[in-house]
């Protein structure tokens, strides 16, 4: 059964979390974590996202 849709509206705060299965690592390299970033970088300039947290384990 897939999950209800998410409610969206102007001004809303989403949780948003990257992790790998077992707590496995997500990135193979740290160029990997880089480019990560960067992309997260682009998607905050490109959609006028607010980043509030981000922790890097």
């Amino acid at each position: 059964m897939a999950r209800s849709l998410r409610v969206e509206y102007p001004g809303a705060f989403y949780h948003v979390i990257n992790r790998g299965n077992a707590g496995d690592d997500i990135f193979k390299s740290l160029r990997d974590r880089e480019k990560f970033l960067e992309y997260l970088q682009t998607a905050v300039e490109r959609y006028g996202l607010k980043i509030h947290t981000y922790l890097s384990g």
